[in-house]
């Protein structure tokens, strides 16, 4: 099992930033990729950024340029750095890590952290 907790969410002006923090712990060693969703009302899920463990990086087109995803896999953590914040950004966002054993893949969620980016 992994145990996900993300911190970092709040409330932003529109140009501003934030930076979301997901630390997993339980059976780590077996992490592979790690990212971030995000759901905003009445819409789907959609994906934001992903990061392999080798560091291959994902974006969505809409946060391409403004949004940076990093990973220290030391701690097991991952970083969403979201600059330009705009109000169509505003969501629950997801911390995503998806773990491989014995060839099956597992996924696992963190609970969801707000940003509203709102004047």
């Amino acid at each position: 099992q992994v145990q996900l907790v993300e911190s970092g969410g709040g409330l932003v002006q529109p140009g501003g930033s934030l930076r979301l923090s997901c630390a997993a712990s339980g059976t780590t060693f077996s992490i592979n990729t790690m990212g971030w969703y995000r759901q905003a009302p009445g819409k789907q899920r959609e994906l934001v950024a992903t990061i392999t463990s080798g560091g291959n990086t994902n974006y969505a087109d809409s946060v391409k340029g403004r949004f940076t995803i990093s990973r220290d896999n030391a701690k097991n953590t991952v970083y969403l750095q979201n600059n330009s914040l705009k109000p169509e950004d505003t969501a629950v966002y997801y911390c995503n890590v998806v773990v491989v054993r014995a060839g099956v893949r597992y996924s696992y969620w963190g609970q969801g952290t707000q940003v509203t980016v709102s004047s």
